[in-house]
């Protein structure tokens, strides 16, 4: 191959998660089902049921009001099915004319068990959802047929402070004395899925290729 191949922080979890809860919700629309409802029916771990629920009464999920290319989406995993629990939900802007996305409100619930620093699970999620956003909707490695071009921050496609979502809200599940699951990545899977469920529920464009990029979700 003209191009060295290998590995650039391509998390698993991030891809993995992505996938299944953007499938999740084309499950729950194929049975005319509520994506949060549908999530509950079929999950029978209470902790992952009541972040689920946190998430969702905290967003206003029930009474989110739609509008012309705003739409929400929801999104739930456990990180490596074995740390901590995390759930969120979001309110999209998508300009199908521009293919631009817009991320408005936020609302994160996560359950690590005993939170010893609260802030700092708070800086941890909200910096993975920062950093999520960005691979979500931007980032890609560009490449002509024998050199990577993105070399340099200027020409490698990054969120920039516009595409910052307006609000962030981060809720913790309380579990004082429990083993300390940790926080580490648990944002960055449901952040994609969540997004890419937005704006399916914006736009009516399911966009299975990563980035969400204005191009791919663009009206033709």
């Amino acid at each position: 191959m003209p191009l060295r191949v290998s590995a650039l922080r391509g998390l698993g979890a991030y891809m993995n998660v992505f996938s299944i809860e953007s499938f999740m919700d084309e499950l729950a629309r194929a049975a005319g089902a509520d994506p949060v409802a549908f999530r509950l029916k079929h999950l029978d771990d209470p902790r992952a049921q009541e972040v689920i629920r946190l998430a969702a009464t905290r967003f206003g999920w029930d009474a989110f009001q739609r509008r012309v290319g705003h739409g929400r989406g929801f999104a739930f995993a456990r990180y490596k099915n074995l740390a901590a629990y995390a759930a969120m939900a979001c309110g999209a802007e998508v300009r199908k004319d521009t293919g631009e996305v817009r991320l408005l409100r936020i609302v994160f619930a996560v359950d690590s068990e005993e939170a010893v620093n609260p802030d700092g699970v708070r800086n941890q999620i909200e910096g993975g959802i920062i950093q999520s956003a960005s691979w979500t909707l931007s980032e890609e490695v560009t490449l002509d047929r024998t050199r990577i071009t993105s070399r340099d921050w200027g020409g490698y496609p990054i969120l920039r402070f516009p595409q910052v979502p307006q609000t962030i809200e981060v809720h913790i599940v309380a579990r004082p004395g429990q083993p300390i699951l940790g926080t580490g990545e648990a944002a960055q899977g449901p952040t994609a899925a969540m997004i890419a469920n937005a704006v399916a529920d914006a736009s009516g464009l399911r966009v299975r290729q990563l980035p969400l990029s204005r191009e791919r979700v663009r009206s033709p």
